[in-house]
């Protein structure tokens, strides 16, 4: 019902910022919770942001705090993350969710998640 299209991957030095997209488009965007996540190879995939669905609230992990942030522009269907301060252990793909559940519960949980897009992969040199 929900395709997810993510872009603004590719090599960074460390230090420098990069923003990344994930354009929406099937269900009303405006009506769905979403997310970012992020998956080294050999790892799980590691949470890292999500916002509500009117952008009034925000959650992050520990390791990006102050270095990250999530919006979202719900005329244009598009969710962003901008990453600054980058360092090399912030290389991954980086996937973004969409749900229709409660924010407040389960929003860190990639389980939670009812779609997902392809994924963009960045790496960020030292």
């Amino acid at each position: 019902q929900v395709q997810l299209v993510e872009s603004g991957g590719g090599l960074v030095q460390a230090g420098n910022s990069l923003r990344l997209s994930c354009a929406a488009s099937g269900r009303t965007f405006s009506s769905l919770a979403m997310g970012w996540f992020r998956q080294a190879p050999g790892k799980e995939r590691e949470f890292v942001a999500a916002i509500s669905r009117s952008s009034g609230s925000t959650r992050y992990a520990d390791s990006v705090k102050g270095r990250f942030a999530i919006s979202r522009d719900n005329a244009k269907n598009t969710v962003y993350l901008q990453m600054n301060s980058l360092k090399p252990e912030d290389t991954a793909a980086y996937y973004c969710g969409a749900r229709a559940a409660s924010f407040y519960r389960g929003y860190s949980d990639p389980s939670k998640y009812a779609y997902w897009g392809q994924g963009t992969q960045f790496t960020v040199s030292s």
